[in-house]
């Protein structure tokens, strides 16, 4: 009977071991799903940082000048300066 009980034993510890690697905490399903959340997190941050850039540099443009301020009225509010004519160019 002792003969018989130790690889038992170890074919009972294999089956666990093989188990956790397949459906357990850590496993090779598990670290997938995980990497692929990862790469979907880098691309959402690597697009939040372009428009933190792009907000960024806007943000300096209105610190350094008034030209920037004028482009936005312009094309944002509809400016227009005293003796100019406004002209639409539709498509």
């Amino acid at each position: 009977m002792g003969k018989r009980l130790v690889p038992a034993v170890l074919i009972a510890l294999l089956v666990i071991f093989h188990a956790q690697l397949w459906i357990g905490r850590g496993s090779i399903p598990s670290v997938r799903e995980m990497q692929h959340r990862l790469t979907e997190q880098q691309a959402k941050n690597a697009q939040a940082q372009a428009a933190n850039d792009q907000l960024t540099a806007e943000v300096r443009d209105l610190k350094e000048g008034l030209e920037m301020v004028e482009e936005k009225a312009r094309s944002e509010l509809g400016m227009v300066k005293p003796n100019e004519i406004f002209v639409q160019v539709t498509k």
